[in-house]
């Protein structure tokens, strides 16, 4: 296609617009170069389609929109450049050269959803272990290993594990009954260790109940992990200190290792060992799909990650 020169029109306008940005905006200088660099831009490939930027429809727009996508620009430059144009057409329609926004109603490229960091299963393993040996006292690491036991085993959110009610683990129980957001109940399994581990637990934490009945007629907590916070139970922060005190117990990096880190951990090795997508979906709760689908551009990213760092061929 023969190039054309911009219109003279579409360059004044644009200064027009850039000088009222500075003086009613108090945009930046940099701001405004910005702006200036994006709608050069875009007027000068709608110029060498037969267009304007002035008169541009929303088709002409979103043309100009796929263009640069097809050009391999990342998603933040492109929301800049359709900001840029939704500022201009605005400015334009408030000063009478246009009736209409062809910009207002165009979505721009969506962020790109950071992967969840999750561990390995050998991590996992290290955390399990150091739980068993860290602690001040037998019942503190009774308490660490039932917590840590039934975070890996059923994926729960923090508030969940911590505010469980006691009553949902009476009688060695297979599934557990969650109350989770928007007061949703949902059944997760529990694992064999996990089962030992509450059982454990539930035995030290009934007789310290009755001893404290017993001395001071103390009432019973009705949560499976009491303390004397005001919630009644183990506080989410409290249990957040705990995960960095097994990590460094653990010899694992404690910058990386969170409460949801076992969260995803546990979703990410159901998907790795072959669990359907729709079952993990159930087992964490979450209301959308989409959610649970980021587990599997983890799993891609580990297979790339695999083959580049040991495939034969890979280094060279």
């Amino acid at each position: 296609m023969t190039a054309m020169a911009a219109p003279p029109d579409d360059t004044r306008k644009i200064a027009v617009f850039l000088d009222a940005q500075a003086a009613e905006q108090g945009a930046a200088r940099n701001t405004r170069l910005a702006y200036g660099r994006d709608l050069q831009d875009a007027r000068d490939w709608l110029a060498r389609q037969g267009g304007d930027l002035s008169h541009a429809a929303r088709s002409a727009v979103e043309a100009y929109l796929t263009h640069l996508d097809a050009q391999g620009l990342a998603p933040a430059t492109r929301a800049r450049r359709l900001s840029a144009l939704k500022q201009f057409y605005r400015f334009a329609v408030d000063e009478g050269w246009r009736p209409d926004n062809p910009a207002l109603q165009i979505k721009g490229p969506g962020k790109r959803r950071a992967l969840p960091d999750t561990l390995s299963m050998a991590e996992v393993d290290a955390l399990l272990i150091a739980a068993t040996t860290h602690g001040r006292t037998p019942a503190d690491r009774l308490r660490n290993t039932c917590l840590m036991q039934v975070l890996y085993a059923t994926g729960l959110r923090v508030t969940e594990l911590v505010s469980l009610p006691v009553a949902a683990v009476r009688g060695n129980p297979q599934l557990l009954l969650v109350r989770g957001k928007g007061d949703k109940d949902r059944m997760v399994p529990l694992s064999p260790p996990a089962r030992v581990a509450i059982t454990d637990w539930l035995a030290h934490r009934d007789a310290e109940e009755d001893r404290a009945r017993m001395e001071t007629g103390a009432r019973p907590s009705p949560f499976l992990f009491p303390s004397r916070a005001r919630e009644g139970h183990l506080t989410r922060i409290r249990f957040f200190t705990l995960i960095k005190e097994l990590a460094l117990a653990a010899k694992l990096d404690p910058a990386k290792i969170t409460p949801h880190t076992l969260r995803h951990a546990f979703a990410t090795h159901l998907l790795q060992n072959g669990a359907d997508l729709r079952a993990i979906q159930t087992l964490l709760g979450h209301a959308d799909i989409a959610t649970t689908e980021i587990y599997t551009h983890i799993l891609d990213d580990r297979l790339k990650r695999l083959v580049l760092e040991n495939h034969p061929l890979a280094t060279r």
